[in-house]
């Protein structure tokens, strides 16, 4: 009797096209893109060809500010492009922002030019996030919505583990450049993969039903701005933590990309938000944040210790980043880009005076001390969660 043979054909289903497309463009938007800044500033601080006296904390927390703010400036404008062009508009200018930034971070010979590739490279993030809810709300059957959601923000997992591969194969002062030449690559090959398997849907009609509640992102708004203080701290100062404790350079991209190992748990926010309440799974991953700053903060001083704190990180940022998308969706499924952006830009503002504030702090404070100060906000605002959870 003949056996009936099983041809593998290729990915025709819309809806898991925008899913594998999406989780490459943010894993690398975010993954790599937004978070690279924090992984390279030990090597560029003390590269000659930016500075001959060295970058001290003042300039590079700006710089890190600057890489948030141009985080917020593809928020903002992501919907104005999406309004115009469609929702696939944004994520592909966030790919190009990439690929631009990248190259101008790996060419740079002065703190001015390292900033704008840094703060181009950090746009990417907001050019696409946001976008993929409003795709997602068309491609995707409403049940299985939060699930893709998730698997998206999840890409950033696959982004750091990429880093740290690179950035262990770039250790030294002068190699931390192939760290940012491999954010352009891979922005440029992602955004390529986009354009191939992400339907182009036309931009939403002024009839589009739903309207975003702003009271009822009250809430989510308190969530997004301690999530966005504990994310940008510990990726900004985390590997420089471990440089001051003297420990080899090895460590930190060893750190990054146990993060993204580790945050691949956040595959499952969307059952867990389904389980638990997505209000409760927020607090978790507030908790998760505040006690990887603690461990961070009281421990760096051995390799294994930092590891402990990103194994602890990594279920906060990879899960925390997966509530927002899956939060706002319920809130708002009809405009459910829209009501992340709010959310998110909100949080992305704080985002902007975080490494500032940080970087001014370490004048008088003990890095440590910062870092543990920012927990304790942390941990507030979980309860605060779990008392409006009941």
């Amino acid at each position: 009797m003949a056996i009936p043979c099983r041809t593998i054909t290729p990915v025709r289903s819309p809806a898991l096209r925008l899913t594998v497309a999406g989780a490459a463009v943010v894993g690398v938007a975010y993954g790599m893109g937004r978070y690279a800044f924090g992984l390279t500033l030990p090597s560029l601080r003390t590269d000659p060809a930016l500075s001959a006296d060295g970058l001290d904390d003042a300039v590079l927390g700006l710089i890190a500010s600057g890489s948030f703010a141009g985080y917020l400036a593809g928020l903002l404008l992501a919907p104005v492009v999406g309004r115009r062009a469609g929702p696939r508009a944004p994520t592909t200018v966030g790919s190009v922002c990439g690929l631009v930034g990248g190259a101008l971070a790996a060419a740079s010979t002065s703190p001015l030019v390292l900033a704008v590739g840094v703060i181009l490279a950090g746009s990417a993030a907001g050019w696409v996030w946001a976008a993929y809810s409003d795709l997602a709300a068309v491609v995707v059957d409403r049940p299985a919505r939060a699930r893709t959601l998730a698997i998206i923000s999840t890409g950033t997992s696959a982004g750091l583990v990429v880093s740290g591969v690179v950035g262990l194969a770039a250790l030294g002062v002068p190699a931390w450049r192939l760290v940012w030449v491999a954010i352009g690559l891979a922005s440029a090959a992602t955004g390529l993969l986009n354009l191939r398997w992400t339907p182009r849907v036309p931009p939403a009609g002024a009839g589009r039903t739903g309207r975003i509640p702003l009271r009822g992102l009250a809430v989510p708004v308190a969530y997004s701005v301690a999530f966005h203080v504990g994310v940008t701290t510990f990726f900004t100062w985390a590997a420089d933590m471990l440089r001051r404790a003297a420990l080899a350079p090895g460590w930190a991209p060893a750190l990054y990309g146990l993060v993204g190992v580790v945050g691949l748990v956040g595959l499952g926010i969307g059952g867990w938000c389904a389980r638990f309440g997505t209000v409760r799974v927020a607090a978790a991953c507030l908790l998760f944040l505040g006690a990887s700053l603690i461990v961070l903060g009281t421990g760096a001083g051995s390799g294994l210790v930092a590891l402990v704190a990103a194994a602890i990180y990594a279920p906060g940022i990879m899960g925390g980043a997966a509530v927002l998308a899956v939060w706002t969706a319920e809130i708002a499924p009809e405009r459910a880009g829209e009501a992340l952006t709010v959310v998110v830009a909100v949080g992305a503002t704080t985002a902007i005076v975080a490494p500032a504030v940080v970087g001014l702090l370490l004048g008088v404070l003990s890095l440590t001390a910062v870092l543990v100060g920012l927990a304790v906000l942390l941990v507030l605002t979980a309860a605060f969660l779990i008392v409006r959870s009941r």
